[in-house]
């Protein structure tokens, strides 16, 4: 039997995205390793498990409670998590997506907060977790868009009602955005051409279910991550690979 090479796998992918009119990619923490954010547990990928400095769990600091009750200490590590983030800049995965617009109809589902996709240059997106660099007022819903937390007071203050500034984003414990995932839906409904998965374990039912939806209806999927995860025996293609390296041998392959 002829071995399948990691080459092979990419000249067939790069033929289902040249026949593919719309592309759906779904994005995880590491996506944006190359840009020198961490994989590990947390919003945006920062805690591993350990306690916070007040003793509580990283899920229960930066949980919608806590934002109501101790908002100082959810804004305390929501803004560990952006001082991290911060200086970051798009890789070379965030650029062969933005790129494949070029191509086919893109669709990008994310569950990072780190903007890089948009700061790539990638204009349908679903930022199902929401951003660090827009602030909501819990009291008013004044929206406020920031470059960073840089001279913010924690907690922040509306300037328009003295309410709560807090980010948009989608803290433990809390829903996820009506519209965020009413799109999600439309995309699937009007079909799609090929799914890729990358850079995430796919832990959420919300971000393993379009790879799922893909098997059931002949969609090919494509996986590309260094290791096991819930939708890996689902996939159509594996590459065993880092986003950047992958996506950029892939690009190379469509005349990128």
């Amino acid at each position: 039997m002829t071995k399948v090479t990691t080459e092979d796998l990419l000249d067939e992918i790069a033929g289902c995205c040249a026949g593919a009119r719309r592309i759906l990619f779904i994005t995880g923490a590491g996506i944006s390793a190359d840009s020198g954010l961490p994989t590990y547990r947390g919003i945006g990928g920062l805690y591993d498990g350990n306690a916070t400095d007040e003793g509580y769990a990283i899920e229960d600091a930066l949980s919608g409670e806590m934002m109501r009750q101790h908002p100082e200490i959810a804004w305390k590590y929501l803004a560990q998590i952006e001082a991290t983030c911060r200086g970051a800049r798009p890789n070379a995965a965030h650029a062969a997506i933005a790129w494949l617009e070029n191509r086919a109809a893109v669709t990008v589902l994310t569950q990072n907060v780190d903007g890089l996709h948009r700061a790539a240059g990638s204009t349908d997106l679903i930022e199902i977790h929401g951003t660090l660099h827009r602030l909501v007022c819990t009291g008013c819903g004044l929206r406020r868009e920031v470059a960073d937390y840089d001279g913010l007071p924690l907690p922040p203050g509306c300037p328009d009602c003295e309410g709560l500034l807090r980010p948009e984003v989608v803290l433990f414990g809390e829903a996820l955005p009506e519209g965020a995932i009413r799109r999600l839906v439309e995309i699937l409904q009007g079909g799609v051409d090929l799914v890729f998965s990358i850079g995430t374990t796919s832990v959420f039912p919300y971000i393993a279910e379009p790879v799922l939806w893909a098997r059931e209806r002949g969609v090919p999927s494509v996986e590309i991550n260094p290791g096991e995860t819930r939708v890996s025996r689902f996939v159509d293609y594996r590459l065993r690979m880092g986003a950047a390296d992958a996506m950029v041998r892939l690009r190379a392959r469509l005349g990128g």
